[in-house]
């Protein structure tokens, strides 16, 4: 199936295309990096062909990465919470708990992608981090990854008395895809009167809207490692219809209708962006002409659980304190900069970090293998000091 998907061009000749920023420290290890992509791709397209297992099957290992031993001070279990497989970390002392969506554009990534990240916020912070192995695209579509978080957590919350977690300690967490679903999943529970109320959500280089894929970051970054702007788009439409078909239309704006674009555009808008944020080149974009069709394929794109950013203000007021984390040379950096803003106007508590040197991923490379980054480690450090601040 994957091999017969329609693509604008192929992730060999995007990577091979990529540019790497002048301002980000190591730029001869993020080379190295791409390169390793280019070579797991081109073997992923090689095994397809011979038959011998898909090329996503490829891409999903080499994302999967290597897994670390235990950690010291930090006992690991594996679990079911509401059907959902779970992995639980737990340090000699809990403080509170999070609970953590990984990232991977809902199609990569798994558990054993984030136990080191997972190990680390448990020790730091001395808290029960709980990751959550939710279904993947393009196998299952929208809602499936949403709703096995939302199940999970909703199953720990009812459950906290059985891992001795303080009810009004209990935090969501999520970077890139996984950030989208933390804030889905924030959301959703924001109004809940039968559960015990989140305490914070933690947004790490989120992905939270599909209506505007030309935004000043989307057009700077659009060929900075690790996520372009149409992988984006690539994940974005595997994760809403489990194909790739009419990639061309949402990148230039033809899948949204001008009632929808003018109702949502007064959050989604370039305006809402700092001008320092533009500074390296931007040229507004006008959409293409609407294509019904189109729509009718993405037009759940509009549900709030799918792209956050269109939550309406009632919702928006009853949200937790929030952390979001933005990085200067990711395409995903704009969604982050809209989200900050709608919070704060709806007076909610927000601590904003951004790493000027980040790309998109930096996180994820912690201790792994040599590759990490000095931005990479003070982001995480940042999201560590703000949980043992609450």
């Amino acid at each position: 199936m994957y091999s017969k998907l329609p693509i604008i061009r192929t992730i060999q000749t995007e990577y091979a295309n990529c540019s790497i920023p002048p301002g980000v420290s190591n730029p001869g290890k993020l080379r190295f990096i791409v390169a390793v992509l280019i070579v797991a791709s081109t073997l992923g397209r090689i095994f397809e062909k011979l038959e011998l297992c898909s090329s996503l099957a490829v891409k999903r290992f080499v994302f999967s990465g290597w897994k670390p031993g235990p950690a010291p001070g930090v006992r690991q279990e594996d679990a079911r919470f509401g059907g959902v497989p779970v992995r639980l970390y737990r340090p000699r002392e809990v403080r509170s708990a999070v609970l953590l969506f990984h990232g991977g554009g809902w199609i990569f990534c798994s558990l054993d992608s984030h136990e080191r990240i997972c190990q680390y916020i448990a020790k730091e912070s001395s808290s029960l981090v709980v990751s959550v192995g939710y279904r993947l695209a393009p196998e299952h579509k929208y809602p499936a990854a949403y709703e096995d978080c939302l199940n999970a957590t909703q199953h720990f919350l009812q459950h906290l008395e059985r891992y001795g977690v303080d009810p009004a300690r209990v935090t969501v967490c999520g970077d890139s895809a996984g950030g989208n679903l933390a804030a889905a999943v924030s959301q959703t529970l924001a109004g809940s009167s039968d559960l015990p109320r989140l305490r914070a959500q933690i947004l790490i280089y989120p992905g939270l809207q599909a209506l505007d894929f030309n935004l000043p970051s989307y057009q700077q970054n659009q060929g900075v490692p690790l996520l372009f702007r149409e992988r984006a788009v690539f994940y974005s439409l595997q994760y809403v219809q489990g194909d790739t078909s009419n990639m061309q239309e949402v990148l230039e704006g033809s899948h949204i209708p001008p009632d929808m674009r003018l109702k949502y555009g007064k959050w989604v808008s370039p305006d809402n962006i700092p001008e320092e944020f533009k500074v390296r080149g931007y040229k507004p974009h006008k959409p293409c002409e609407f294509k019904p069709g189109v729509f009718e394929k993405v037009k759940r794109i509009r549900e709030n659980t799918l792209c956050p950013l269109f939550a309406e203000d009632e919702i928006i007021q009853q949200l937790p304190e929030s952390f979001i984390l933005t990085c200067e040379y990711d395409v995903l950096r704009d969604d982050g900069l809209l989200y900050k803003k709608r919070l704060e106007d709806n007076g909610v508590r927000v601590t904003w970090y951004h790493l000027e040197d980040g790309f998109h991923g930096v996180i994820n490379l912690f201790e792994y293998c040599g590759l990490s980054f000095p931005s990479g480690k003070r982001g995480l450090d940042r999201v560590v000091e703000f949980i043992k601040g609450l």
